[in-house]
């Protein structure tokens, strides 16, 4: 079994968020391939389901961004799932928007989320990095992140996981390389935004 696991704040008032992105993803996924409905399990939303031959149990958690790790390890604990074997898809300020990046282990970068779970599980699981850029200001980047995408982000955001979910078979199979060619090919980012003008919304 394989845990895969989006990132994200509970709630409506967050369901937005560039932050929640991983929470985004994960639903497509579960919705695509066809998952069993989502119970209250491990401290969070947990649904589980086959994609290519691998049973895969989906885990949003909802103990907020910071304590993401306390639910991941209860998941795997119980299920005796290794670090190895889990999969976190999770919003990086870092990429560009719309890009995709996927890497084993490394830091958190700055993301709480990361940190917690690296706090409790160590580093060695697989990252689906979604880029939702950077404002620009360090100072700024909390509240940019816990705002929704703006209007003009949502079909480029649509269509990013939209087309994750469509490949995820590969990432399970272990294909990195090419599930990032596909996404890249399927959901190219879109043109950086011309200087002076915002797509952020801020």
């Amino acid at each position: 079994m394989s845990l895969l696991v989006g990132l994200g704040n509970p709630g409506p008032a967050y369901a937005g968020n560039r932050h929640n992105i991983g929470f985004m993803a994960v639903d497509e996924i579960c919705r695509r391939h066809g998952f069993e409905p989502y119970r209250s399990q491990f401290h969070g939303l947990a649904a589980t389901g086959k994609v290519a031959d691998r049973k895969i149990l989906a885990l949003k958690p909802q103990t907020f961004m910071n304590e993401s790790g306390r639910a991941v390890a209860a998941a795997g604990r119980f299920y005796k799932i290794p670090a190895e074997d889990m999969i976190v898809i999770h919003d990086d300020i870092d990429l560009r928007p719309g890009k995709m990046r996927v890497k084993r282990g490394g830091g958190a970068g700055g993301h709480n989320g990361l940190r917690d779970i690296d706090a409790h599980m160590g580093r060695d699981y697989r990252r689906v990095r979604l880029g939702v850029g950077h404002p620009g200001d360090p100072d700024r980047v909390q509240s940019y992140v816990l705002r929704d995408f703006a209007k003009a982000e949502q079909a480029w955001v649509a269509r990013l996981i939209d087309t994750v979910a469509i490949h995820f078979s590969q990432l399970v199979e272990g294909d990195d390389a090419g599930f990032m060619t596909a996404v890249a090919r399927d959901a190219p980012p879109p043109a950086p935004t011309p200087k002076g003008e915002s797509s952020h919304g801020i």
